[in-house]
């Protein structure tokens, strides 16, 4: 485990150096940040003054260099925009956004396995096609009209919820999250909802074909031979054995969740990342745009790495040194 551990990590900083590259190129190759952040009445003196203090009077590959030498120090470039480190200014919004999509995913989870394990042992009942069709919408209606919808019906006709932001945070082991209070939980509860939409849908479908599957094989069909009870059958022979497959789709979805809430958060106003990065686009601040997708990039490395351990926790046939040689 420890070898397997170190040799991933390894293989991560490769990926890591080569995403630099190429976000570095793809970022720094659109656009001129000058035409927005500098007065257009300036005179030609202040803006050479201006480009030279952004560093972009230097060749784009004098630029790569000195950001991948201040990136190995941990400095990701100061924002265009805020005149304070990248890296900063994202920390301070991720809490934000890990707290909305742990919810969601909570939301999905807690929720897609029970009603997919339900589908897949009754498919030919009202409550499995009901939760079926119910999944199909999942997947059909766009993230952006479900979130416009909850805030109508919602927000806006029964006035039971906040149509947008973040409401009162609490400090948690130093870190600032909004379910503690009541009025925090109402501001969450609609941009969780719809974020959690198609992740639910996604799961309950997963499940419900590996139920399927899996009521099918012999192992289940010995242990309803030897007389066990159906809810041992259905715990241990079959939701075991079908863990794996949603415990990797779950780990990437979360992954997605935080890289691609961007649409949740810009309807809900929720302060988050995905929020941070468009109003960033806007104004083409680059070193959070690059700063923005290499973390993201470091947090799909990280669930991959989870969800592998997990894997051998699962199913002890699974052994992490024989898959890493």
């Amino acid at each position: 485990m420890p070898a397997f551990i170190i040799r991933r990590l390894l293989q991560s900083v490769l990926v890591l150096g080569f995403m630099s590259l190429l976000v570095f190129v793809g970022v720094y190759a659109i656009g001129n940040p000058v035409d927005i952040l500098i007065n257009p009445q300036a005179d030609q003196a202040d803006i050479a003054r201006a480009i030279a203090a952004l560093g972009l009077d230097k060749p784009l590959w004098e630029q790569y260099l000195i950001f991948l030498r201040q990136a190995l120090s941990g400095d990701l470039g100061k924002s265009f925009a805020y005149d304070i480190p990248a890296i900063q200014l994202i920390l301070e919004r991720m809490p934000a956004t890990l707290e909305l999509a742990l919810t969601a995913t909570a939301v999905a989870v807690l929720l897609g396995i029970p009603l997919g394990l339900w589908a897949g042992l009754a498919p030919d009942s009202w409550p499995g096609k009901l939760i079926m069709t119910g999944s199909i919408l999942g997947f059909s209606l766009p993230t952006f009209w479900v979130g416009l919808m909850l805030i109508m019906l919602f927000a806006v006709e029964l006035g039971w919820l906040p149509s947008g932001g973040r409401g009162p945070t609490t400090t948690l082991f130093g870190v600032e999250v909004s379910f503690l209070s009541w009025e925090g939980l109402r501001h969450l509860i609609l941009p969780a909802v719809n974020l959690a939409l198609f992740k639910l849908s996604l799961i309950i479908r997963l499940t419900r074909a590996g139920t399927r599957e899996a009521l099918l094989q012999d192992y289940v069909k010995f242990a309803r031979a030897k007389g066990l009870s159906n809810a041992r059958v259905v715990g241990v022979h079959v939701l075991k054995n079908i863990m794996i497959p949603i415990v990797t789709v779950i780990g990437l979805e979360f992954g997605s969740v935080i890289a691609f809430a961007i649409v949740t958060e810009s309807i809900f106003a929720w302060p988050g990342m995905g929020k941070l990065i468009i109003d960033s686009i806007n104004v083409l601040d680059r070193p959070v745009i690059v700063a923005y997708l290499l973390i993201i990039v470091s947090v799909f490395i990280l669930i991959n790495l989870a969800v592998d351990i997990v894997y051998s926790v699962l199913d002890p046939r699974v052994r992490l040194g024989a898959q890493a040689g």
